[in-house]
């Protein structure tokens, strides 16, 4: 039975609650209010302003609105001071509410602030700030069988991503691997060469070389500004001696070098998966072996779906899909590629099957191994 009128109306009304929620949570972010609010303790908007050099009429309107729908606690009976002192038991406001204090809790600001947390999600408004900022441009590429490039989409964008994936890499990814023996036993030879395609940030490339440190790594995307945020993160992280990362694409790869190739979370996005994955095949040694992270969506189409469906085809429309169509020729795959789709790449590309591989508990994520055959 259907629903009524008024009850997809509310249905609407909770996604644009939602919505805003986001968008507040994209503007703490951004202007660093939860940071100062985590790390320099509950503020007025004054002292919130004055902090993060941003404007106190704004920064009250925002933790009053904090403060409504529950993120922020407004801490009570305390107030300053001429001295700048705490005052209790005195009036919760002043004129217009500049005295109120505001306070971010332990749990929202690991979510919030914490870039190693496997909580942190605060990245992800910015991958909606990317698509609305960007709404003209979607309309008319649903129009022209157009795109939306990542390069387009901006900082905001490839920020997003790398900052929600690093805590993942950083905290699970060495483990993850050294718990498939098969796998294990060749990322840890001595001397060994990987490839990291479509590297972005590099957070992956990085999580690889210090899992294992006798290896050498290469990180290839088209994204130049991703790439320089690699070597940045690699010369911080301290592994710029065995790892390098370079502007590239699947043509320019070096044959028969790597021991293993990986792809995380972008052969969805690839106007030509096929080509790339067939030059990952040439570039790997005889027994190398080449692994996919991709989103870890269903096997076939259900509707409804569950929610782990419903955030992918979001980002599908908005972003992964326009990506990828923003080239020509293009496969057109789009966030939701199930596993019959990287199969048929896979196969195609020359390799003869894939494999899931038994890593549980990793995200939104699921591991392939591609199987290979000897090159003829």
């Amino acid at each position: 039975m259907g629903v009524t009128a008024d009850e997809f109306a509310e249905r609407v009304l909770a996604a644009s609650l939602g919505a805003w929620e986001t968008l507040s949570v994209y503007v703490g972010d951004r202007l660093g209010w939860y940071r100062s609010l985590a790390l320099d303790g509950p503020a007025t908007p004054a002292e919130l302003a004055g902090r993060t050099g941003t404007s106190a009429r704004y920064a009250r309107e925002w933790l009053e609105q904090q403060a409504v729908i529950g993120i922020l606690t407004v801490q009570p009976g305390l107030a300053l001071d001429g001295h700048g002192e705490e005052v209790a038991d005195a009036v919760l406001t002043g004129p217009d509410g500049e005295r109120r204090r505001y306070v971010l809790p332990a749990g929202a600001a690991e979510a919030l602030i914490d870039e190693r947390s496997l909580a942190y999600l605060s990245p992800l408004p910015r991958m909606f700030a990317a698509a609305a900022s960007h709404l003209p441009q979607l309309l008319e590429a649903y129009r022209s069988d157009g795109g939306v490039s990542w390069e387009d989409l901006g900082d905001d964008a490839r920020e997003s991503q790398a900052d929600m994936n690093r805590p993942w890499f950083e905290g699970r990814l060495g483990e993850a691997l050294r718990g498939v023996p098969a796998v294990h036993a060749r990322l840890d030879r001595s001397g060994a060469r990987m490839l990291d395609v479509g590297c972005g940030a590099g957070w992956s490339t990085i999580a690889l070389a210090r899992a294992y440190p006798a290896s050498m790594l290469d990180g290839v995307d088209i994204d130049a500004p991703s790439i320089g945020m690699a070597q940045r993160n690699a010369a911080d992280a301290g592994v710029a001696d065995r790892v390098t990362f370079q502007v590239a694409d699947g043509g320019t790869l070096e044959t028969d070098v790597y021991d293993a190739a990986f792809a995380f979370e972008c052969i969805h996005d690839m106007p030509q998966p096929v080509e790339v994955l067939a030059a990952v095949r040439r570039a790997l040694r005889p027994d190398g072996i080449a692994i996919v992270m991709d989103e870890a969506v269903a096997d076939k189409f259900t509707a409804p779906g569950d929610d782990l469906e419903r955030l992918m085809y979001g980002f599908s429309l908005f972003v992964c899909l326009p990506d990828g169509l923003s080239s020509t020729p293009s496969a057109g795959t789009g966030t939701v590629m199930r596993q019959d789709a990287l199969r048929r790449y896979a196969v195609q590309a020359g390799f003869s099957d894939v494999e899931v591989l038994p890593i549980e508990d990793f995200g939104f994520w699921r591991f392939y191994r591609l199987v290979t055959t000897p090159r003829g």
